[in-house]
């Protein structure tokens, strides 16, 4: 239930900035907001993370990402299965990387495009322009990892 309701939650938080986004900025026109460090930028990606694969033929853009959410799904469903009920961090961080994967086929699915806005970076040193979708599933793959690393029992060495 946790993983649901995480996912809808970013799912609409998502799309609802997007749509705030589209009525609101121009595209490509930075707005800064904290000084030239932080801007919202109205950019559409045709490709993933970081534009890569945005030339490719959009005969096979369209299959292709239905074909990368539908194995993303498959792995999330898959693993959220073996977790333990009482591994709620887990459940949160799956939960954000599915409702922000999420978030990114709906713009595909209703503009054939990724819409992102957050621009950070000083000057003409910029970071590519990601939105609230990239950042949940960012979080939730370090939260993941966090898990593993810290929150895991370690294995206790066998004495001779």
């Amino acid at each position: 239930m946790i993983l649901i309701g995480v996912s809808l939650l970013v799912l609409a938080l998502d799309q609802a900035t997007k749509f705030l986004v589209l009525h609101s900025l121009t595209l490509n026109v930075p707005v800064p907001l904290v000084f030239d460090f932080i801007c919202l930028t109205y950019t559409q990606n045709p490709g993933t993370a970081f534009g890569l694969l945005g030339n490719l033929n959009p005969v096979w853009r369209g299959p292709f990402f239905i074909s990368i959410t539908a194995v993303a799904g498959i792995i999330v469903y898959a693993y959220q299965r073996l977790i333990p009920e009482g591994k709620i961090l887990s459940r949160v961080a799956l939960g954000l990387i599915w409702g922000g994967a999420m978030g990114n086929f709906a713009d595909r699915l209703f503009y054939g495009k990724v819409v992102d806005f957050i621009d950070m970076g000083y000057q003409q040193y910029r970071w590519y322009v990601f939105n609230l979708a990239d950042t949940c599933i960012s979080l939730g793959i370090l939260l993941l990892i966090y898990e593993f690393l810290f929150l895991e029992p370690k294995p206790k060495a066998k004495t001779p």
